[in-house]
């Protein structure tokens, strides 16, 4: 059931004599009169877009899942002034025939290494790719030798990866359970389904941008999907205090809806999730530039995304989504339901009753018009003599 966010008759004479302000000014003081609530649908079509992209490239595209998930070779070595990303890429391909899953360089001037990830390679093919890279890049150790050694190859089985992706799967299933007895416990029921329901959105969509990209899935990146679920925990916490406290004891008036209130609540709190979205992903912005172009720390590429994308996605969903489900539901049986049925049937009441009036008025008006005129036209109709009619009154007599 859809209402009006505004009141369309009581608040007519507050809201003409009312100054107009810019849209500036009504986001940063809550009073922008946003259709959030009364354009749900429009968001919800839009949330359905995003979850069916997410989903399809998930299914499609999967994930790049990095080497503690997925298990295979690391191999590192340093990246001099000859020693390029692609130059490296060759010497695999050569040796083995194919191409390596992943190249590239870590961290910045002395200290800069090539990173190859490959399946996982025996001890024949380790000797015999190490004396190739050495053959052709001559690297040197940290004390400016040149050594074999300089090559490091390291082995993670697919035991330690299936045990990686155990833990973290635990953990993220762990943190969502805690999560839905939390919300369950602070809010009533149905906020907690709408937080829930936010939640899994983010989840969703943070997963699905990441499979669009292409980014590889590392223990980096499970934490930061945490850490974006709480801040998404936290915006619901924000948004929906405001929305019980706006809709406390709003069934005991007839002058608004549950959901007019909302709408209110959302709006009040709609700059305050811009704030601190706009806070939260500047840094996150300042360790994409300076942590993964100018230093080139992979990790930190892994870990900024996630929260970038999910700190955005979750400012999205506690104001657009989550209120808006909120009050689907909450119309959709119980006292919610009648009292909104109740004030569209008080200010139907009152458009019929303000429309009769100023017909009455026009009617009278009309009618006080005519009379007036008809009486005007008697009133001469009287005056005037009769026709053939003697004058009468006095004459002056003329002096001889």
């Amino acid at each position: 059931m859809s209402t009006p966010t505004l009141e369309r008759f009581e608040d007519e004479p507050e809201r003409a004599s009312a100054p107009r302000h810019s849209i500036f000014e009504r986001l940063y003081t809550g009073t922008g009169g946003f259709e959030i609530v009364g354009k749900r649908r429009m968001y919800y079509a839009l949330t359905a877009a995003f979850l069916l992209i997410s989903l399809l490239s998930i299914a499609v595209r999967g994930f790049t899942l990095g080497i503690d998930f997925a298990g295979g070779s690391r191999i590192k070595l340093p990246a001099g002034d000859h020693v390029s990303t692609q130059s490296v890429e060759d010497v695999y391909s050569d040796t083995f025939g194919h191409a390596p899953v992943s190249v590239q360089k870590v961290g910045a001037g002395s200290s800069a290494t090539i990173q190859v990830r490959s399946d996982t390679l025996d001890a024949q093919q380790t000797a015999q790719l190490q004396n190739a890279l050495f053959d052709k890049f001559q690297p040197k150790d940290s004390s400016g030798t040149v050594s074999r050694n300089a090559i490091s190859i390291a082995e993670i089985s697919e035991t330690w990866g299936s045990q990686i992706t155990r833990q973290a799967l635990i953990a993220l299933v762990v943190f969502v359970v805690l999560t839905m007895i939390y919300i369950a416990i602070r809010f009533e029921r149905d906020m907690s389904i709408a937080a829930v329901a936010s939640l899994f959105f983010n989840l969703i969509v943070t997963a699905g941008v990441y499979s669009l990209v292409g980014f590889e899935v590392t223990p980096a990146a499970v934490i930061g999907l945490l850490t974006i679920l709480g801040y998404v925990l936290y915006d619901n916490v924000v948004v929906f205090d405001k929305v019980e406290e706006n809709t406390r004891g709003v069934l005991h008036l007839t002058k608004r809806t549950y959901a007019e209130q909302a709408n209110l609540a959302a709006n009040q709190t709609l700059m305050r999730s811009i704030n601190t979205t706009v806070i939260g992903i500047l840094p996150i912005i300042g360790m994409l530039v300076i942590a993964v172009w100018l230093l080139g720390v992979g990790t930190l590429k892994d870990l900024a995304l996630v929260q970038l994308v999910g700190m955005v996605v979750g400012a999205y969903s506690s104001i657009f989504f989550a209120v808006p489900v909120l009050v689907s539901i909450k119309e959709r049986f119980g006292p919610v339901a009648a009292h909104t049925k109740k004030v569209l049937a008080r200010r139907s009441g009152a458009a019929s009753a303000r429309a009769r009036a100023e017909a009455e008025r026009r009617v009278t008006a009309a009618t006080g018009r005519r009379d007036a005129e008809e009486s005007g036209r008697d009133r001469y109709e009287s005056a005037a003599p009769r026709p053939g009619a003697r004058p009468s009154g006095k004459r002056h007599k003329r002096r001889p």
